[in-house]
């Protein structure tokens, strides 16, 4: 993780709205390359609405976001598709569609997005499935797989255009103690192996500790985020009392 120069991702003043509902006030944070930030906080607090204005689904009400030092909303069309390119995106459930194959799943964008050979395409998805732990299970349908596989291949199919960034939603939500252990190794080996830069909205406090170097936490009441730094860090040190409370939850 390197935080000498520019942060790769710049939150600046941003205030998030749905209508005349204020859900986020003047919120700043910032990413630098190669680190694993999580995004945390209660229920409601406007975690996955924060990521959803970072990979540029949508517009800030007010301020901005910049990745790579460029206006994600505001940049012209080439600009903004380079953008959007160099961001991968897993969700809550997964996502995947059901009619294809895990492998049918990590090509789709590779055939949509580019123009590359069938030959190619098939290479590069089965070596993001390979990366995955998922390589003998190309032809299933996810379907057929457990909940933990079924998260392992949105990664897998978020990676299929190398991107720079990968932004998460709860991706341990519905997993059992073990196959979240297993899902936050995986996170940390592609951290160091590819250097992508995470972003992983959560709540879970044992995969907090395990995957994050730094963290924002929101708070619902106060709609913006209230700290920053190392989890640790905060659970030791922190003089909010919001925020010692929900660090020091059992883990």
């Amino acid at each position: 993780m390197n935080r000498s120069g520019e942060a790769l991702i710049r939150v600046e003043n941003l205030t998030a709205a749905y209508g005349d509902e204020v859900v986020l006030q003047d919120v700043s944070l910032e990413v630098y390359a190669g680190e694993v930030f999580a995004i945390l906080g209660g229920s409601g607090c406007g975690k996955s609405t924060l990521l959803r204005h970072m990979v540029g689904l949508h517009e800030p009400a007010a301020g901005r976001v910049l990745i790579g030092g460029r206006d994600i909303c505001r940049a012209d069309d080439a600009q903004r598709r380079r953008i959007l390119r160099s961001i991968g995106v897993t969700y809550q459930s997964g996502a995947l569609f059901g009619s294809m194959t895990l492998l049918e799943n990590v090509r789709f964008p590779l055939e949509e997005l580019t123009e590359l050979p069938h030959e190619a395409v098939d290479t590069i998805a089965m070596t993001k499935l390979r990366l995955v732990g998922l390589a003998e299970y190309a032809e299933s349908p996810p379907a057929e797989v457990s909940g933990g596989m079924q998260k392992r291949a949105a990664i897998a199919r978020a990676m299929a255009l190398d991107p720079e960034i990968l932004c998460m939603d709860e991706p341990s939500s519905g997993l059992d103690p073990v196959t979240s252990a297993e899902l936050d190794q995986l996170i940390l080996e592609l951290a160091r192996a590819l250097s992508v830069t995470f972003v992983v909205v959560s709540h879970e406090l044992a995969s907090i500790y395990t995957i994050a170097d730094r963290v924002a936490m929101l708070d619902k009441q106060a709609r913006t985020i209230i700290a920053t730094g190392t989890p640790q860090e905060l659970r030791e040190h922190s003089e909010d009392e919001r925020v010692r409370r929900f660090l020091e939850r059992n883990v």
